[in-house]
């Protein structure tokens, strides 16, 4: 009986359920993963987008703002959109990432 109660402690705490589970705690007690919920995104306009190269280096630069997490690129429509955290960066500084490279960019929406 006490092999098959500790067998099942610590099955439960290697697949997910956590110490705070075997130890009697919930899983309101685990702290909550940072996801889209704490994510903005903005779209930016961008000027001096010439060539199929471009969107490459404006997304570089806006990568490399921290905080950031995705950027795409729309050649055609010389827009960008970022997804970042806000506590960590705003899209002041991400424009200006991109500003910095070249290529000027100017938040369009939020």
């Amino acid at each position: 009986m006490k092999k098959t109660l500790l067998l099942g402690l610590a099955v439960v705490a290697m697949t997910g359920g956590g110490v705070a589970l075997a130890l009697g705690g919930t899983a309101n007690d685990r702290p909550a993963a940072s996801s889209a919920q704490t994510q903005a995104q903005t779209t930016f306009t961008i000027e001096n987008m010439t060539c199929a190269t471009c969107p490459i280096t404006v997304r570089k630069a806006m990568e490399g703002v921290a905080g950031v997490s995705a950027v795409s690129v729309d050649f055609n429509a010389k827009t960008a959109r970022a997804t970042y955290d806000p506590r960590r960066t705003t899209a002041a500084a991400i424009a200006a990432a991109s500003t910095n490279a070249g290529y000027p960019a100017r938040a369009v929406q939020n």
